[in-house]
Parts: structure tokens; sequence; C-alpha cells
């Protein structure tokens, strides 16, 4: 790569003596692998991402995470959606939920996932999901930063769970976003099985037995390799080719764990059950401790290989754990995600909060932590200005802000920002602030709006990160500042809104109800 081009890419601000590799290739950029990680609640790790240790970090080990994190640095209050889809969609386009309309999971063509209300007429979302191309309806069309990567010469590869769109949409298809590699992903936000016992839930003829079958890792049935594993192995595959071509690699390592079915990584469930935990919370254990391993195993590869030093680590969770369910966990509903309340599906912060590390060799000092707040969509422009992309344009409004200056620790993005939440749909469990809501954070202010009832709750969040004081009453100028806040973006943004099937009528703004 010549040095014009060098300077068209911005890339001068980005090189340091750590990357190694520009001696090796003609391209120096950094590696960049993204660790997505599914159903992932803020504790279900040793690393604790809160002032203090809780049971739930005593209970996990999750050692490469703790050494990612002796790397690089840890966000205390990183967000997304709270349930997959919406998430994914804003990772890939950085436009907010509110914006892109993906709104709950998708699934089937052409097919809404929302559970029935009595009372709501729930809106015509883009149950379709994401594509980069126009043509099919109920979708929202982007171009992806993936595409932004590949063109600018980067090797990249998907391994893992996708969940963009629909299927038999574009966006059932990683390598329609400008992946160069595909591994196991397709429309489906579940699996049916972690079993190679069960073929990954397929039959003996090789024939999906269900819509969450996982494609595509056939040479691993029958063997006794935990799809974690096999995951993983295939991804450690790709990166030996991807060294071989002499150019950077974006790697999105998007796990299926730790999403239902709660099966046993046999690798690690003795470990547990011998803590005392019961069969239900020994699996759920083994599967953290499985994906930790991944990220170990992955880690250990850029090491041996020499590409440590010019990789860069993002880790993520997709949205907050699993806590509604008495078929997968033992313990009381809605506490698994301790000292937060509730889980996936949620409002409240159990349903948003997530685990990240940044590492970025020279960059990053190594055994920080951030406690400004980022959430999914940042990831959108920060991946693009780490790779020296700076003149890009897209079809879409990216609503995301690059966090590149928390990781120099140059500037706070975050200062006078607010983030905002659109779920005008109903998940289908019930549970603590799950249901259709939209929701503002601003400073430590955070308001939820709940659309059936017209209710207002006021945090304060650093102060109770529990959610469990109300201060609507004694705040009223708060709630009506954030309430205009928040009405403004979502009319702004194209957001939608329930209706109300008895009169018919659009439920209100946030702002325009007492």
């Amino acid at each position: 790569m010549n040095k014009n081009l060098l300077a068209l890419l911005g890339l001068a601000p980005i090189l340091s003596p750590l990357n190694a590799m520009a001696n090796d290739r003609p391209d120096p950029r950094p590696n960049i692998i993204f660790f997505l990680v599914d159903d992932m609640g803020w504790q279900d790790t040793s690393l604790p991402f809160w002032t203090q240790k809780t049971m739930y970090n005593e209970r996990y080990e999750t050692p490469n995470m703790e050494r990612l994190a002796r790397q690089g640095m840890m966000f205390t209050q990183a967000y997304a959606s709270s349930i997959s889809s919406p998430t994914r969609c804003s990772l890939m386009t950085g436009a907010n939920a509110a914006r892109h309309r993906v709104t709950n999971w998708t699934l089937q063509k052409d097919k809404t996932t929302d559970a029935q209300s009595d009372v709501l007429q729930l809106p015509d979302w883009n149950y379709n999901g994401i594509a980069q191309v126009e043509g099919t309806n109920h979708t929202f069309v982007a171009k992806s930063f993936v595409q932004f990567l590949k063109d600018s010469g980067y090797h990249t590869i998907h391994c893992g769970k996708a969940h963009w769109g629909a299927i038999d949409t574009p966006g059932e298809n990683p390598c329609h976003f400008g992946f160069e590699t595909n591994i196991a992903g397709h429309a489906a936000g579940g699996l049916a099985t972690y079993l190679s016992e069960l073929s990954y839930g397929h039959d003996d003829k090789g024939n999906p037995t269900s819509l969450m079958s996982v494609p595509g890792l056939e040479h691993y049935w029958k063997t006794g390799t935990f799809i974690t594993e096999a995951l993983t192995q295939e991804a450690l595959k790709a990166l030996d080719k991807a060294k071989a071509y002499n150019q950077p690699f974006y790697l999105y390592m998007s796990h299926y764990a730790i999403h239902i079915p709660i099966d046993k990584d046999v690798r690690f469930f003795d470990k547990y059950k011998k803590k005392g935990m019961s069969d239900k919370e020994a699996a759920y254990a083994s599967l953290i401790e499985g994906m930790d391993k991944s990220l170990g195993d992955i880690m250990d590869w850029l090491e041996k290989n020499g590409e440590a030093d010019n990789t860069i680590i993002l880790f993520c969770g997709d949205n907050g754990g699993y806590a509604t369910g008495k078929e997968w966990r033992d313990e009381p509903l809605y506490t698994q995600n301790a000292p937060l309340t509730c889980g996936k599906g949620s409002a409240y912060e159990g349903g948003i909060r997530e685990p990240m590390i940044v590492s970025w060799p020279g960059v990053t000092k190594p055994n920080t932590r951030c406690d400004k707040y980022v959430i999914i969509e940042d990831y959108y422009p920060t991946i693009l200005e780490m790779a020296g992309i700076t003149d890009w344009k897209v079809p879409q409004t990216v609503d995301g802000v690059s966090f590149v200056p928390l990781l120099k620790q140059t500037g706070d993005p975050s200062e006078g920002r607010s983030l905002y939440w659109n779920c005008p749909n109903l998940w289908g469990e019930q549970g603590p602030g799950i249901g259709a809501t939209c929701t503002v954070r601003q400073g430590k202010w955070k308001l939820i709006y709940f659309y059936e009832t017209g209710k207002k709750e006021l945090y304060d969040i650093p102060a109770d990160i529990s959610e469990q004081h109300n201060l609507a009453q004694q705040h009223p100028e708060v709630v009506k500042a954030l309430s205009a806040n928040l009405g403004e973006f979502l009319r702004s943004s194209g957001a939608q809104r329930p209706s109300f099937k008895k009169t018919g009528k659009p439920c209100p703004w946030p702002d325009e109800i007492e």
C-alpha cells in the first residue's frame, strides 16, 4: 500500500510501533475481531463490571475475559437493545432501532413474531430485517460497515449467529453484507441444540429438524464436539487462511451461546456441579465457560501467529441474560442479572446493559475502566475509524457515535448525549419492564415510558442501579424534559408506536401525556 493511499484512508494516526504486521504485508492496518455473545448477562462472568464483586462474579469462571480486560479497557455502561435482532441490526447499520424498525426478533418471511395483546394493536414493523439491496418489503435498507471493510482491503469472516434477516430474504445470508466467508450463519436467532450427537438439529438423513437447526457444520456431527467448540475450530481454520492472504482481516465471532436451550457443555459441567449448583445452573455456567474458552483459543492463536500486537478485539453481549423462564433456570425469576432488574426483553438495566471490553494494542491503556456510556450502534463508526476508513457515505442515517476518543482517552463523546430505545412490540414473555416501551438515558437519569398504560418511571441510575426507586413524582421537571427529548427523537427518526384496539387511536408519544 503506497503512502498516498494510506493518507486517503486516514491511517497515519492509528499506526504504532506495535503493529508487527507492518513489516509483513503491504497494508499495515490492524486486524479486527468482534466477539459477540448471545444472551450474556452483565453478571455472567468472573469479571466484575460493577463497583464490587457479586455472587455471580464469584460463581462463574471466565479467565480469558479477565485476560482481555488486563490488556485493554472495560466499559461499565455499555448498552444494546433488549432483544437480539434489534441489536444486531443496529450493529450492522449504525442506526438506532427506532429508525431501522427491526424492533423484535426476526425469523420467517413476511411474518411477525409479536405476541398478541387484547389491548394494543402492534405496529407493522420491519419483520424481514435489514438488507443492502432494495426489493423486499418490511426491510430496512442500509450499507453495512463490513462492506466498507471488504471494499477497502479487509478479508471478512463471519462465524456463528447472524440473525439480520428473515428466511428467504437477502438479509439471511451474511455474504450479502460484505462477508467473504460465512460459517454457520443464517436467518435463525437461536439453535435447535448445541449437541453434535443430535447433529446440531439434523436427522439421520441430514435434513433439518427445526428452523433453528444450525447449518454448515456437518464435519462435526456425531463427534461429541459441542457447537461452541466446533465454531471456534472453524474460526481458527479461517484465520489460518486469512493469514496466508497477507491482508488485514475482520473476524465476526458471533457465538450462539448462551442462548437457550441450556445444554450442558460436558467439558465444564462437572466443575460447577461440584460447587453445589443444580443441573440447570451448572449447565448455564458451562455454556459461559465454553464461550470464554473460545475467546482464549482465539487470543492464543493471535499470540502464536504473531498477530496479537496488531489485532483489535471488541467483546460484547447482544442483550441481557435470560431471566424469565423456569424451564431453563432454577433461581427466582427476574433475579439472574442482579443487582440489575430482570433480563432479556426488559427495558430495565438487566435487559440492556452489556459486558464490554476493548483491547487495541498501542492505543488502549492496559487494565483500564471506562464509566462513560456507549450503545450498540456506536460500533459502526468506531470500527470504520479503527480501520482508517474516514470517507464513507451511506443511504441510512447513522445514529452511532465513535468511541475512539474514549479508547484513546482524548475526549468524551457521551457528554451531553442521550441514548434511546424503542420497543413498540410484545416479545412474548412476561416480567418487569417487558412490554411495549420507549426509553431515554441522559446523564444520570433514565426515563421509561409504557405505551399501554402511559406510566412513566424515572431512575437515577448511578445511585439506583437496581431501579427500585421511581423518582417521577419527586422530579416532575426532569420527567417533562426527558419526555420532550424522547418524543422529539422518536418522531424525527420515524419511530413506530402501538395503537389501542378499542379506539384505533395511536398510543400517545411520551411528551403528549403527563
